[in-house]
Parts: C-alpha cells; structure tokens; sequence
C-alpha cells in the first residue's frame, strides 16, 4: 500500500530508508503547521521540542529559556521531552558554563558525540564530572534560539546516553527548526504584548470612566482650563454652582466667574500653576451667572501633557458661602453678647450706686437689689435669640404681651384673672427689651406696694394699641387703696424711670384717683422694634 506525503507525493513502502524519509517529513509538517498557526507560546514550544526530539533521534530534548539577571543569565528549563520534569528538579538551572557558552550566547552549535571527552567537561565550580543521578547523557546537541533582534531566547538541547548519537544533518534540521521557533516565539511575544497593551487599555478605560463618573457626580466644581484661561472641562458640580451648562461655559474665559476687582488674582495663579506650584485652600470670591457673588474655596493644580509639560490647570471650587455667613452670624452674635454684656454691668453697676443712695438700711438695698435684678435677669433672657431644632438662630427679641405676661406672672391667681393684658400686640427689639422690662417693672414694684396688687381683691389691667406709628400703653389699677402722688419723689425708683424714659422717647402721664391709678405711656413704635 502506498504512502502519501503532507506534499501530496507517493512514496515506495518497499524502503526502510522511504520509509524513515516519511517519518521525518510528517514530523518537520507538524512542527511547521505548529509554528505557522500557533501562537500559543506554550503550544510552540512543546511541539517544536517534541519534533526535534524526534527528528535527531535524541532520547532526551528540552528547551531552556533565557532569564537575565544581575550576576548574569541563567536558564529555565520551559519544555521536556523523553523524561520526567522530576529528573531535572532536583538541580539547580543550568547555567552558562564553557561547554554551552556558545549556545546560550547565541554564538553557535555545541555538538559532542561524547561529552565525557570534551577538555572542557567538569571544570565548573563547585561540581567535578557528572552530578550524581544525572541523566545519563553522553551524547549532546545544543542549538540557540535567536530572534529576529538579536536576542537569544534560549537554546534546544538534546542528549543520548550513547556516544555519536547526532550527525551534521541532525544538526541542520534542529538549526532550520530553532529558526522557525524564534519567529514563532516573536509572533507569540508580540500577541502577548498587544494582548498586555489592549488590557492595559481596557484597564485605563475603566479607571477614565471611573474618574469621570466621579468628577461629573461631584457636588464640587471641578474645572479644568489652559494656561491662557479657556475653559475646557466642566462637570454637573459647576452648573450647580455657576449657573452655566457646560456648553455655555467650555471655551469661554475664566474671567467670566471673576469679578472685575479680583482679576489679578487668577494671573497670579496662572503664574504659580505654570511654574507647577499647587495652590490649595484659596478662599475668594467668584460670580454665578446671574451675577450674584459667592464665596468660594479653591483648589488648582497644574495639568501635564504625556512629556510632563504643564499644558493647564485644574480647579476644584467648593461652595462656601453658607459656611461664610454662619461664621459672619457667629461672629455677629458674640460681638452682641459680648455689648450686651458690658451693658449689663453698666446698667447692674447703676443700679447698686442708685439703691446704694436710695436705701437706709442693708436690707433694704438688699430686698430692692434682689427684686431689679431678678426683672433685669428675665428681661435679659427675652434678648436671646432662640434656636430652632436644626441649630439656626431666630431674630432675637420678644413682643410687648410676652413680656408683661412675664412680669405680672408672680402677681397672678390661680385662675389667672387678676392681671388682664388687652389690646394689640407689638414685636420688641432686642436691644429695647432691657430698658422696657425695667421701666414696666418699676410700675408693677409700685402697684405691688401701693397699689391694686398689694390687696388681696385688686385687679390689673393693661391695654395696648398701636396708632400713628406710636405704641400707646394704658395702666389701669383697680381695687387698691385710694391713689395718691407718691410722696418719696427723687428716690431710687423716679430716678431709674427718668433715666429709663429719656433712653427710649418715653411720654408717662399719672391720673391719681380714688379707684386707683392709672398710667399712660407712649413709645415710639419703631424705634421699639430695633
């Protein structure tokens, strides 16, 4: 029966040598189909070292492969054929030693039909002749592999444990055949490195979209520009803050956030970023475009092209003008507290001189001491600003009812009818409460000693109206002793309540009457609400 050839040739099955002929051209057709259809490294590889095993009759092949290092390159052994990897395991890599200098320099071939006999056999340091449970090899055959650059990618090496195993066409197939496999192993590298540079990208895409996806979900404004100030980036955080689409701002000016008194600012940031300084917590003030200003932080830092140029700048604006006016209320509030205070004194220290003068015993500067502080202290309380459940702070001040319904707290009954208020309500400003509380209760002291309130069955009644921008307060006593001009005129009281009176614009009139006094002031309305 006749063979045919991977060429399409007939072949005589009558010769041994026809026969040997076909065996090692199917070997050389399966190592090029290999070769020109893989790319699989590791595949080539194998094949290539299986087929030259075959090819030279070799009863061992392996294919080392070369890995550079700093005390020189040494050799790993990458595929085997005829024998277990356990046979090469328990040594260490083969290293470039006199006999296979050649080879693995890329040099040349190394063939020996008997290596025991070569001068150059077991002179390596620290091993003398053969290392014990070597693989028996006398013959060898050594081939480099060597790209298409130059460089040697490792070598075939085949071996026989009997000598003059390999001829020079043996030597001429593995030559052909290290050939073929260094283009091979070219063409794998390449798809490696493509496969390697196309992850990369995919990773770089990834880690762009994520960056991206982060930029444009930020409540910042992240913008970038160039160095003479156009806009060429704009994220969702901008138009937030800004005002501006994107389209209406990339490949505007810069200018167009910045108000015309700070524009030297940016040219003196562009000088630091080009020198590629980073400029972190700049605090300023920027225009939203519907021309309001905001107060804002910013972040620059410079931006470089692929060879390290500052090519622009990058900006993060952060929003901080609510954090700006809680500072400025802050700062508002303590400065009051702080005046208030001092007022405090002031007033606490005229008080004690005033009933210091007035009084003629200890107890009694003592007893009239206690009583105007104890008003000084609610009316003081009443010019807090009060807080709402999230910490913000209401306008201080207290209305004209919310302070009498104060004072006249102590004086009241159980069915709280002794102390009637009527009329119209009215705000009080913060800075009129104290005065007010101490003049009302300069006339709640007296109706409480001399008046409605110092008998069991008197009555108050205070009315309130607000006419021609002027708050008009009516004191009615009812039910007390007979009323009649005090006679201790000039005391600490009418002092205090001239004092009191000149301080807001007060008008006090006094109707004495035989069913009580009655008092009628006129304030200023507006100047009660300041």
């Amino acid at each position: 029966m006749d063979e045919t050839s991977p060429t399409g040739m007939e072949l005589q099955p009558e010769s041994v040598a026809s026969r040997l002929d076909v065996r090692l051209l199917r070997t050389l057709y399966a190592i090029t189909k290999a070769i020109s259809s893989d790319l699989d490294l590791d595949r080539i590889v194998q094949v290539v070292t299986d087929g030259a095993t075959e090819l030279t009759g070799a009863k061992y092949g392996a294919f080392f492969y070369n890995i550079p290092g700093v005390e020189g390159p040494h050799f790993s052994l990458y595929t085997l054929s005829g024998a277990p990897r356990s046979a090469f395991e328990r040594f260490g890599l083969p290293r470039k030693t006199a006999v296979f200098a050649p080879t693995f320099d890329g040099v040349g071939v190394v063939r020996s039909d008997d290596i025991r006999q070569d001068p150059r056999y077991a002179r390596n340091e620290p091993l003398q002749g053969m290392p014990p449970g070597h693989l028996p090899v006398v013959s060898y055959l050594a081939v480099p592999v060597i790209s298409r650059t130059g460089e040697v990618h490792g070598g075939l090496l085949f071996g026989h444990d009997l000598p003059g195993m390999f001829s020079d066409e043996h030597e001429e197939l593995v030559q052909a055949v290290a050939s073929h496999a260094a283009i091979a192993i070219d063409n794998a590298r390449l798809l490696r490195a493509s496969q390697a540079e196309a992850e990369l990208r995919r990773k770089s895409h990834e880690s762009a979209a994520l960056l991206a996806a982060i930029v444009e979900s930020s409540e910042d404004a992240i913008i970038s520009k160039t160095l003479a100030g156009t806009i060429t980036s704009w994220n969702r955080g901008a138009q937030h803050i800004f005002g501006y689409r994107s389209e209406e701002a990339i490949g505007k000016p810069i200018t167009i956030l910045i108000p015309e008194d700070r524009l030297e600012e940016e040219k003196t940031i562009l000088a630091r970023v080009g020198q590629g300084e980073h400029v972190l917590h700049f605090e300023t003030v920027r225009l939203r475009k519907d021309g309001a200003s905001i107060d804002i932080s910013l972040a620059i830092s410079p931006i470089r092209g692929n060879d390290g140029t500052i090519i622009g700048a990058s900006k993060v604006a952060r929003d901080i003008t609510e954090r700006k006016r809680a500072a400025e209320r802050q700062g508002l509030l303590l400065r009051e507290m702080n005046h208030r205070i001092k007022n405090l004194f002031a007033l606490t220290g005229g008080l004690v001189s005033l009933a210091a003068r007035s009084a003629e015993t200890p107890t009694d500067l003592a007893r009239s001491l206690k009583e105007r502080l104890t008003a000084l202290a609610r009316a003081h309380e009443m010019t807090l600003p009060p807080m709402q459940s999230d910490g913000t702070l209401l306008e201080a001040g207290t209305t004209i009812f919310t302070l009498l319904n104060a004072l006249v707290a102590p004086y009241q009954n159980s069915n709280r009818d002794r102390v009637c208020l009527a009329g119209t309500d009215m705000r009080i400003g913060a800075g009129k409460v104290t005065n007010l509380a101490l003049l009302l209760h300069e006339f709640m002291t007296n109706a409480a000693k001399y008046g409605c309130l110092s008998t069991p069955n008197g009555q108050l009644q205070v009315d309130c109206q607000v006419e021609d921008e002027e708050l008009r307060l009516e004191w009615v006593e009812i039910g007390g002793p007979p009323a009649h001009a005090a006679e201790n005129v000039g005391g600490f009281g009418s002092r205090l309540e001239e004092t009191l009176k000149r301080g807001m614009n007060a008008i006090i009139e006094r109707d004495w009457r035989a069913s009580g006094l009655i008092i009628r002031m006129t304030l200023p309305a507006r100047q009660l609400q300041e």
